[in-house]
């Protein structure tokens, strides 16, 4: 993992303007409020033992934790939040704004800090929509309130 770029991916992010409509970034995925870069994915699963699957998990926990260290030097810490109460809120039907609303479908917590410059919040999360699919370490930048 290289620290130094995913930080200046998440720097650049937070000066950067949001995109108007939702859709494919140059990193990731954005729309009004937010971006959602994909930092490094995997390989998948499909015909990988379990040991495999729980080393990977756990050294993409391990470079988001690395990460987030290095941006907490520079930005305000909030904490890791569980996006369990978002998912289940948006499956009972209620309108959870994005970039919230996908993430919780497919991130079960995120790392949070403020950017004391711009006000935006700054998060990184470990993704993988399904056991057979790959993992992904992702930084989610927004302007957008915790739901």
């Amino acid at each position: 993992m290289d620290i130094a770029k995913h930080l200046a991916v998440i720097d650049e992010l937070c000066a950067r303007e949001f995109p108007t409509g939702h859709g494919r970034v140059d990193v990731g995925t954005g729309g009004p409020g937010y971006f959602i870069a994909e930092l490094a994915t995997s390989g998948d699963f499909y015909e990988a033992d379990l040991d495999v699957l729980e080393e990977t998990e756990a050294q993409f926990d391990a470079d988001r934790d690395a990460l987030g260290e290095r941006l907490g030097e520079r930005c305000a810490p909030v904490g890791p939040i569980s996006l369990f109460s978002a998912f289940q809120r948006s499956e009972e039907g209620e309108a959870i704004s994005e970039p919230w609303r996908t993430l919780a479908s497919h991130v079960p917590d995120l790392h949070l800090w403020k950017s004391t410059q711009t006000g935006r919040w700054i998060a990184l999360g470990v993704s993988q929509w399904d056991r057979d699919l790959p993992f992904q370490l992702l930084a989610v930048v927004t302007d957008v309130d915790l739901p």
